[in-house]
């Protein structure tokens, strides 16, 4: 094992595929998978208005500065650092500035404390947690009735924040800094939707609660729902950058796995841990056999291999040691064909794809078998 270990050259995420659905910080995303060895289908699941064209939050802003809060709500840096150049733009910054020095500022968590600091403000609390619940917690317990409270909203709705700060008599003041719309071109979604429903990609990971939204709502839109959403709760992980982004999944019942620190760095490793850990992993003909996404691990070596052949080796691994006719091959192979000679003609490049024919057994006129090891053959062979 130790030799094993040393050997490959490849990464964690080698033979594995996962889609990106975000818009901002796709590139990024994208190379720290890569870099891992990871196959990366993008489809931005959404795209984010221009802040100097949006109308609305230029509104927002002449609203705040006419008429001033007692209480500002930092939520995002990228927000509020776009904030202050769309100001900028239109002849405001100097005076939103003088005016946000003047109130109490609440900046949700250490970067946004930064994008804060860097404007040349100073914030008057802000939580290490950068949750918004503690937030609001602190604002509820100054008391909030008759209160006006601007809170930069980051895409879409903060669930239950602004219906609590209301309920307890605040006036709440909405500050769109930048909206989320559906991506022009809907092919990429569509790609990637399709993908999942087939279980052509491994993972899905979601960096933004409204990208989540916007992926589930194309897929009703198309009558996928159903499916993806059992595609999500088996084959294909669901990985969200935090809690705030799997909020949307969570509503539908897709449980999701998230890393402790809500970066794009601890998502990657998230994912180099729990995608490995669900390889099917089997002794074959005195190897070590890992069917991964799209290639397989032989003896730690990686091998890629063709869809029609990863198709006719999961067909074997799910019942490893028997023997799989070739009429059952063939109805797992893509595509509707009746010519059991697609069979043999896959089963030749999957043998070649392995570098090591004897893993995969002919019997004459039954089918197929991988070549379990004798050890571990009745495990696998006997019925329970």
């Amino acid at each position: 094992m130790d030799d094993e270990q040393q050997r490959p050259d490849h990464g964690p995420l080698a033979g594995f595929t996962v889609g990106v659905t975000a818009a901002r910080r796709a590139d990024e995303l994208g190379a720290l998978l890569q870099r891992r060895g990871a196959a990366v289908q993008h489809a931005p699941a959404l795209r984010i208005v221009p802040l100097a064209d949006d109308s609305e939050l230029m509104a927002a802003t002449k609203q705040l500065i006419d008429q001033a809060p007692d209480v500002v709500v930092a939520t995002t840096a990228i927000g509020f650092r776009g904030w202050v150049e769309a100001a900028d733009g239109w002849g405001l910054g100097d005076t939103l500035l003088e005016r946000l020095s003047a109130v109490e500022l609440l900046a949700r968590g250490p970067k946004v404390k930064g994008a804060v600091r860097a404007a040349g403000l100073t914030e008057r609390w802000s939580p290490s947690s950068e949750s918004m619940a503690e937030v609001l917690d602190r604002l509820l317990e100054e008391g909030v009735d008759g209160r006006r409270i601007a809170v930069q909203l980051h895409g879409e709705p903060l669930p239950g924040f602004v219906e609590a700060l209301r309920e307890g008599g605040a006036e709440v003041v909405g500050v769109p800094v930048y909206r989320w719309l559906p991506p022009e071109d809907l092919g990429p979604v569509d790609r990637l939707l399709d993908a999942a429903v087939s279980r052509g990609v491994d993972a899905v990971t979601f960096t933004s609660a409204p990208a989540a939204s916007s992926l589930l709502g194309r897929a009703e839109e198309r009558g996928l729902l159903p499916e993806l959403l059992a595609a999500l709760g088996h084959d294909v992980l669901p990985a969200c950058v935090g809690p705030v982004t799997a909020v949307p999944l969570q509503a539908h019942g897709v449980d999701t796995v998230q890393p402790e620190r809500f970066r794009l760095g601890p998502l990657v490793q998230v994912l180099c841990q729990e995608l490995p850990a669900r390889a099917r992993a089997l002794p074959v003909a005195g190897f070590r056999l890992e069917i991964r996404g799209h290639a397989v691990l032989v003896d730690g070596e990686l091998r890629t291999v063709p869809p029609a052949g990863m198709s006719l080796l999961r067909a074997l691994s799910l019942r490893p040691g028997w023997v799989v006719s070739r009429a059952d091959l063939l109805r797992a192979l893509p595509g509707t064909g009746r010519d059991e000679h697609a069979v043999e003609t896959a089963m030749a490049r999957l043998r070649t794809s392995l570098g090591t024919p004897k893993l995969i057994q002919t019997v004459v006129k039954r089918g197929y078998r991988l070549a379990l090891d004798p050890a571990t053959d009745a495990k696998y062979t006997t019925d329970e």
